[in-house]
């Protein structure tokens, strides 16, 4: 009897066993459903209805960090086109949208732009743009740090020390750049006619970009200097009437293009052009990126969008 009663508990255990090991398959498999139908569904959305306010049908509102968060910037940042766009975006959200984030929406505003700067360091483009961010973050969160209980900064303040020092060490890394030469000796652009150097040169529209092309060479030099580049530089970016209040002669009695450039930068701001944007359909207030299907109902969705600006992106939030 005993050994039959032995037998019996060792069958119940091993049956209990088997039971916890089948639920727990179970959940396992659940589970990685569950997973693989919240990617498929974040991967096939990247489009976010944009509501102001509470109707019958709609509770609640889009916030600024909802967007953020569903429009895929991750993605984003690896498309030259769409690179500069985010960027400005990540530069106007540090200047004064970072307490508009949740906390959720304030981790992965930090963690594009840990991508973004890797990217810079791997591909050593648009280095002083990023730099220029960094700067702008730091300085915002050094002001929200200190007013700690006057402002709504989500999260724990050693959290935000933290992701400061992180600024610091990618500022240092970025500092500590080399521009390494290409290996193969090929056309280089000094090789290219004068007319066409200067015709790619017209193509460039940061002055400071011009300044730091014309200290690789002397004939560069020159060429930098060239009166009608900044003319229409300052044509590109600027009003006829902006242009009139700022005009500067030169001692020839000429007018000075360099420097009203950069007089003009300082007191208004230069013309946006962007590659690709977001854009916003005026049909169903859907926003999304260019070239991303939604599901509009007009007949023509392609005469309903408007593309955005960084600024119009971040103004569409602000309640």
């Amino acid at each position: 009897i005993h050994s039959f009663c032995k037998k019996d508990d060792c069958n119940k255990e091993n049956l209990f066993n088997s039971l916890n090991y089948d639920v727990a398959a179970k959940k396992r498999k659940k589970d990685l459903l569950n997973n693989k139908a919240k990617i498929q569904y974040f991967h096939q959305e990247k489009w976010i209805y944009v509501h102001k306010g509470s109707t019958k049908e709609r509770h609640g509102y889009c916030t600024l960090g909802e967007a953020f968060n569903r429009l895929d910037f991750s993605s984003a940042i690896l498309d030259s086109r769409r690179f500069n766009y985010v960027v400005r975006l990540l530069e106007l959200i540090a200047k004064s949208q970072l307490t508009s984030l949740s906390g959720i929406a304030q981790k992965n505003y930090m963690n594009i732009l840990e991508k973004v700067v890797q990217k810079v360091l791997e591909d050593q483009q648009n280095i002083r743009l990023i730099r220029e961010l960094l700067q702008t973050l730091y300085t915002s969160l050094c002001t929200l740090v200190q007013r700690v209980g006057k402002s709504v900064l989500v999260g724990n303040i050693n959290m935000w020390v933290h992701r400061m020092e992180s600024i610091l060490h990618w500022q240092q890394q970025l500092n500590n750049i080399q521009i390494t030469r290409p290996a193969f000796k090929g056309t280089t652009f000094t090789d290219l006619p004068l007319c066409l150097q200067l015709n790619i040169m017209q193509r460039l529209s940061d002055g400071r970009d011009l300044v730091s092309l014309g200290q690789v060479a002397p004939d560069l030099q020159v060429l930098s200097e060239d009166r009608l580049l900044w003319k229409k530089l300052c044509q590109y970016h600027f009003t006829d009437r902006q242009i009139r209040k700022r005009l500067i002669l030169s001692d020839k009695g000429q007018l000075d293009w360099k420097k009203m450039y950069f007089k003009l930068i300082r007191c208004y701001p230069r013309k946006e052009q962007y590659g690709d944007t977001l854009q916003l359909c005026r049909h169903c207030h859907i926003l999304s990126w260019k070239g991303t299907d939604h599901p509009c109902t007009a007949n023509n969705p392609e005469t309903c969008s408007t593309s955005l600006s960084p600024q119009d992106f971040i103004n569409l939030f602000r309640f």
